[in-house]
């Protein structure tokens, strides 16, 4: 694994001269934040050695370095998910490259489903926390020393000023942003009334299928990890509503701007 991080990160290097210390992980619908980005170099992941491709609708499949509120970053555009069929060590190699190019600071971005009774379709949510119901650990296995701790504290998973700087944020742009939970999931079902039940009596106040393992390596790394979800559907015993994939990308898209705007100004002043 180590030869396989180094040779991509080698092949990125010869792309591109002055790396970025900040990296994003954008999810469904929310793809369009690099339209918001300057100075652009796309580089498919077909074209990225040892890069997984993402099959997923409304994951493009591009790495994008750029400039974003004033600062160099990487944006992934398009993620790789358990439920195709990946591994866990393919679905965050990517952050293990970021980490060997040395980025420090990882930015992710979701779809989910929303268990908590206060939120609507629509809302933004800060990732304060997370609850890991993925079969596989993506920190499994052999342990290299060079990448991080046998045994890393997940206890402040999600860096508190950051989300103090994004409510501070909000707050000035009078975006309703919500606080809470992030429970991820194998998926690719979305959620029976009654896995929606148990998520929110468990602690969860939104569900998803991604940002889990991304997140864990980056801890596992030393990186500073902020995240948001956008609630693009609700469920438990008293919801009717039947999500499709659809759906959900159109929801993200009418959340987009929310996101854009905390997202951009979280890049600039952090």
């Amino acid at each position: 694994m180590l030869e396989q991080i180094n040779q991509t990160a080698d092949f990125l290097r010869s792309k591109v001269a002055d790396m970025p210390k900040t990296a994003i992980i954008l999810g469904t619908g929310l793809g369009a934040l690099v339209d918001h980005m300057d100075d652009k170099l796309f580089i498919p992941y077909s074209e990225i050695p040892n890069f997984p491709v993402s099959t997923v609708e409304g994951h493009s499949g591009n790495l994008i370095f750029g400039t974003l509120g004033g600062k160099k970053v990487i944006a992934m555009q398009g993620r790789f998910h358990y439920y195709e069929g990946y591994d866990m060590k393919q679905v965050t190699f990517p952050v293990r490259v970021f980490k060997a190019l040395g980025v420090d600071t990882l930015f992710v971005s979701n779809a989910s489903g929303g268990m908590n009774k206060e939120f609507v379709v629509g809302d933004v949510m800060v990732i304060t926390d997370h609850i890991n119901l993925f079969p596989e650990n993506p920190l499994r296995g052999k342990n290299y020393n060079e990448l991080g701790t046998r045994f890393p504290a997940m206890t402040n998973a999600y860096d508190k000023e950051l989300i103090s700087l994004a409510d501070t944020i909000a707050a000035e742009k009078n975006i309703r942003l919500m606080h809470g939970v992030y429970v991820g999931v194998t998926g690719p079902t979305f959620e029976t009334p009654a896995e929606y039940e148990y998520y929110r009596i468990i602690g969860g106040d939104c569900v998803g299928m991604s940002t889990v393992p991304e997140v864990i390596v980056a801890n596992h790394a030393g990186m500073r990890v902020f995240g948001l979800s956008v609630i693009t559907d609700l469920g438990g015993k008293d919801v009717t509503q039947v999500p499709t994939h659809e759906e959900v990308q159109q929801a993200a898209l009418i959340a987009q701007p929310k996101c854009l705007e905390i997202m951009k100004e979280l890049v600039n002043r952090f």
